[in-house]
C-alpha cells in the first residue's frame, strides 16, 4: 500500500545538499557502524575469553561475512541506484519492479551463501589462511555464523533500498537493536557458558536475526514504490540492469575479501619468520581490519548519501546540483580520512589493549602493523565518493575501475611482489602505495567527467 508518491517537488532537487548529506548519511555511518560492531565485539569478547588463537580464529572466517556483504550491497545498491534513477525520470513503474525484483533476489541469495558456507566450510578456512592451532575454532565459528547469513545479507541489502525509499532511519534502529543483543548476549555465551568462539558466533546470529526479520517488516510501510506480486517475479532485463548497477559495489567486497585472503596468508607465512609469529600476526591484522570498518563505515555512509542525490538530479539534468553534491561529499571524506589516520598513527597501543590487554609484545606488533598499513590512510575517502559518484550517475564501468585498480591491479599484486623481498614489512606497505596511486585516478577521472559535461553545455564554466 502506497502512503504517499515521490512529487516534483521532491527533496532530493530542492533541500540544501549539506541537509541531504547529513540526512542520507548519518543513519546509514551507524547502521553500518552498529553492523560492523557486532565483529569487533566478537574479536574483544573472544580475545578476553579465548586468546590470540579465538582471535585469529574469527579473522579467517571474517573474508566469509565480507562476500556476503559484496551480495549484498551488489543487490541492494544495484537496486537502489535504479529506484533513485527511475523516480528522477518519473518513471513509477520501472522503479516499482525493480523493488520487487530486489526483495527476491535478496531472500534467494542469503538461503544460497548459507549452505554453501556451511558445506565448504572446512575447505574455505584453509583457504582463507587458516593456522594449524586456530582450525578447529575456525571451522566451529563459521559453520555457526553460516545458519545467519540470510539475515547478515538481508540488513546492508535493504539499508539502500530503504534509503532510496526515503527512511534511512529505519535500518538504523534495526541494526542497533540487533547490535543490543549481540552485546548483551556475547559475555553470556562465551564466560558464562564457556563456548568460546562457538558463543560469540551463535550471539551474532542472534542479532542478526532480530535486525534482518525488523527489516523485512518494513516492507508494509513502503512510501515511494510499491511491492507486488508480479513484481517478485524476476525478469532477465531487470535484473541485468539492478546487477550492472550493483556490480561496483560487489567488486569492490570481494576485493576487499581477496586482500584479505591473501594477506592473511601472508600473515601465516611471513609472520612465521618474525618475533611475532603466525598465529599473533593473523591475529593483529585481523584486529587492525575490524577497527578500520569503524573509518570505513563513515565513507560509505557519505558515499552511499550522494547516490541518491545524484541519481535524482542526473536522471532530471540537474547537473550542477550533482557536481557540487560530489565536491562537497569528497570533501567531508577527506576530512573524515585524516582524522582517523591521525588516531591509527598515534594510538595503536592504546587500540590493540582493547582486544589484548596483557601481552606487551601483542601491542608491539600492532604499533608495527598500524604504522605501515595506515600511512597514506588521510587519503582514503575520495575513492569511495568517486566511485559512488560514477555508480549514481549510472556509469558503473567507470566506477569499477577505482576498486579495481586500488585492490585488483596495485594492492595485491605489490603485496605479493614486496613481501617476497621484505617479508611481513613488504605486505603491509603495499597498501599506501595503493592508496597513493588510486587517489591520483580518482582526480583524473572526476576531472575528465567534469570537462565532458561542460562541452556538452550541462555546466557553466567557472
Amino acid at each position: 500500500m502506497v502512503k504517499k508518491m515521490q512529487t516534483v517537488d521532491s527533496p532530493l532537487a530542492t533541500e540544501p545538499i549539506s541537509k541531504l548529506l547529513i540526512r542520507y548519511s548519518v543513519p546509514t555511518t551507524l547502521t553500518l557502524m552498529v553492523n560492523y560492531l557486532y565483529n569487533i565485539v566478537d574479536q574483544i569478547f573472544v580475545g578476553q575469553g579465548a586468546g590470540i588463537t579465538g582471535m585469529a580464529a574469527v579473522n579467517v572466517a571474517f573474508p566469509v561475512a565480507i562476500l556476503v556483504n559484496a551480495v549484498a550491497l551488489m543487490l541492494g545498491d544495484g537496486c537502489a541506484a535504479n529506484v533513485s534513477l527511475c523516480l528522477g525520470r518519473k518513471d513509477q513503474d520501472t522503479a516499482d519492479r525493480i523493488f520487487g525484483h530486489g526483495v527476491t533476489w535478496i531472500i534467494v541469495s542469503g538461503l544460497v551463501m548459507a549452505i554453501v558456507g556451511a558445506l565448504f566450510a572446512p575447505r574455505i578456512v584453509r583457504l582463507f589462511g587458516t593456522t594449524d592451532t586456530a582450525y578447529d575454532e575456525s571451522l566451529a565459528y563459521l559453520r555457526t555464523i553460516a545458519v545467519g547469513f540470510p539475515f547478515q545479507l538481508i540488513c546492508p541489502a535493504f539499508t539502500a533500498m530503504i534509503r532510496a525509499d526515503g527512511s534511512p532511519k529505519y535500518t538504523m534502529k534495526c541494526m542497533m537493536a540487533g547490535a543490543a543483543i549481540n552485546v548483551i548476549l556475547d559475555p553470556i555465551f562465551i564466560f558464562g557458558f564457556h563456548m568460546g568462539v562457538v558463543g560469540a558466533g551463535i550471539a551474532t546470529v542472534i542479532g542478526e536475526v532480530v535486525a534482518g526479520s525488523l527489516c523485512l517488516l518494513y516492507l508494509r510501510r513502503l512510501e515511494t514504490v510499491r511491492l507486488t506480486r508480479t513484481a517478485l517475479r524476476p525478469t532477465r532485463a531487470l535484473t541485468i540492469r539492478i546487477l550492472k548497477l550493483g556490480f561496483p559495489s560487489f567488486l569492490t567486497q570481494v576485493l576487499t575479501a581477496l586482500v584479505q585472503i591473501v594477506l592473511n596468508n601472508l600473515m601465516r607465512i611471513y609472520g612465521a619468520a618474525t618475533i611475532y609469529g603466525s598465529d599473533m600476526a593473523l591475529s593483529v591484522y585481523g584486529m587492525m581490519m575490524k577497527v578500520y570498518q569503524i573509518a570505513h563505515a563513515m565513507f560509505v555512509g557519505v558515499s552511499s548519501a550522494i547516490q541518491p542525490i545524484n541519481g535524482y538530479n542526473f536522471g532530471a539534468k540537474n547537473y550542477a546540483r550533482v557536481r557540487h553534491t560530489y565536491r562537497m561529499a569528497t570533501t567531508i571524506a577527506l576530512v573524515i580520512s585524516a582524522c582517523w589516520c591521525a588516531i591509527y598513527l598515534l594510538l595503536p597501543r592504546q587500540i590493540a589493549a582493547l582486544f589484548v590487554s596483557d601481552n606487551p609484545l601483542y601491542q608491539d606488533c600492532a604499533a608495527h602493523f598500524f604504522r605501515l598499513y595506515m600511512m597514506a590512510f588521510f587519503l582514503y575517502g575520495i575513492h569511495m565518493t568517486t566511485a559512488s559518484f560514477f555508480q549514481g550517475i549510472g556509469k558503473p564501468l567507470r566506477s569499477l575501475a577505482i576498486p579495481l585498480l586500488r585492490q585488483g591491479v596495485l594492492l595485491i599484486p605489490l603485496a605479493l611482489t614486496l613481501s617476497a623481498t621484505y617479508g611481513l614489512d613488504g605486505a603491509l606497505f603495499a597498501v599506501p602505495i595503493a592508496d597513493c596511486l588510486t587517489c591520483l585516478l580518482c582526480v583524473i577521472m572526476a576531472r575528465a567527467e567534469f570537462r565532458g559535461w561542460k562541452k556538452r553545455g550541462w555546466l557553466e564554466e567557472e
